[in-house]
């Protein structure tokens, strides 16, 4: 059995505004990544088999890209996706901070509101990992849940200054 993560997350928002904000490059340009990085489209298609492949410059001008290949999108409830670091054309490369990190990770997110509220749920899976790598990203659970914690606390902000329109 492959280790996961699941990170659950309230936001104080609509599941429509939530949705939104994950799959409309408008909003995503606002808080996704790892903050006072600088965050840039190359190409976003919102539907299955559709790409969204981004880049990321860190304070130090270090570049990484990242990939994502939709598996499912339906709005506003669920986005599932593989993820992986990339070159700036778009192939798999290894993780810039960790040679053994999987290559591929499918992210499910689901999106349920009650009272006004919604709670978003994510979790990943390694795709076909080696035992190496699998060792990595157990290990590495600590970092993962960071990073999102920290990238969902900038959509909480962002949120509370958006409006639903």
């Amino acid at each position: 059995m492959f280790t996961k993560t699941e990170i659950t997350r309230s936001f104080n928002a609509t599941r429509e505004l939530v949705f939104k904000a994950f799959t409309e490059s408008e909003h995503l340009k606002n808080w996704w990544g790892p903050k006072g990085w600088a965050f840039d489209i190359s190409k976003f298609e919102l539907r299955q088999d559709g790409v969204f492949h981004y880049s990321q410059t860190s304070p130090e001008g270090n570049v990484m890209w990242v990939k994502f290949v939709y598996q499912e999108v339906n709005a506003p409830e669920k986005l599932v996706y593989t993820s992986f670091f990339s070159d700036e054309k778009g192939n798999i490369v290894r993780a810039p901070f960790n040679g053994s990190w999987p290559l591929e990770i499918l992210n499910t997110f689901t999106f349920t509101e009650h009272e006004g509220k919604t709670m978003l749920t994510m979790i990943g899976t390694p795709v076909s990992p080696t035992d190496e790598e699998m060792k990595t990203y157990e290990e590495s659970q600590e970092m993962v849940q960071a990073g999102f914690s920290g990238t969902f606390v900038q959509l909480a902000d962002y949120l509370s200054n958006v409006s639903e329109n």
